[in-house]
């Protein structure tokens, strides 16, 4: 582990959310992996019900693969739900996270997240996380896991995704994960009518996103916010 990274690590506290579920707080940029009121129903709610399975409905007998791409991939939260979601509706999913300051795996153990995941997968994601930051593995007969471990603008990949789950922390605390920048660099990896979606919802980014020939949908939110926002790719 690099200096920066270990700082980091030195930095980093468990925290119980309202829902009862925990978070990680990192004191360095002085925010939540994830919302302080549930980190378990923030996930399902936005990336899980809002994004996967909105993609997938009405289509759904017409999906077997899925792709991912998660800008921000913290805890492995939203991974492990979407697994344990598509092994059970036998739909293959090929998962890429990006995480420029990875969490070690003794941390992710502490989150307590084996209470609300399958065994199985809860253990073949651990066993296999650093394996995942170093190339793609199979986490089961149908979810294929790879992790970046660089920052966002420097990721390249010449697949595109069905699904954006864009993760990162808020504009508050990361301003340089929200520009125009930003933006547009993940978009392209983005498939034509492919899905962004994220728990954010700002002016800003819906003009930006809709300059990247995005069509734009608010949703409700997850509890303590009031909406989110939704994209599909139309170019």
């Amino acid at each position: 582990m690099d200096d920066t990274n270990t700082q980091m690590h030195n930095n980093l506290v468990i925290v119980q959310t309202e829902d009862g579920s925990n978070t990680i707080f990192n004191n360095i940029i002085g925010e939540n992996y994830h919302s302080k009121h549930g980190a378990l129903q923030e996930s399902k709610h936005v990336f899980l019900e809002s994004g996967l399975k909105y993609y997938l409905d009405p289509s759904f007998l017409n999906f077997s693969n899925i792709s991912i791409l998660e800008v921000g991939f913290g805890t492995g939260l939203n991974f492990m739900l979407s697994a344990d979601y598509c092994t059970e509706n036998k739909i293959n999913l090929f998962y890429t996270g990006i995480e420029a300051y990875p969490l070690n795996e003794v941390m992710i153990g502490q989150t307590g997240y084996n209470g609300f995941i399958t065994k199985e997968t809860w253990e073949t994601f651990i066993q296999n996380y650093n394996s995942a930051l170093r190339g793609s593995v199979l986490i089961n007969e149908y979810c294929n896991l790879q992790i970046a471990p660089i920052k966002l603008i420097d990721f390249e990949n010449d697949q595109q995704f069905d699904i954006i789950y864009y993760d990162a922390f808020a504009s508050t605390n990361q301003p340089e994960m929200w520009n125009e920048l930003a933006i547009a660099h993940t978009i392209k990896f983005l498939k034509p009518e492919g899905l962004f979606v994220t728990y954010a919802i700002t002016g800003n980014l819906k003009r930006m996103l809709k300059a990247l020939g995005c069509t734009i949908q608010k949703a409700p939110g997850a509890p303590g916010k009031r909406e989110m926002l939704r994209a599909f790719k139309m170019v």
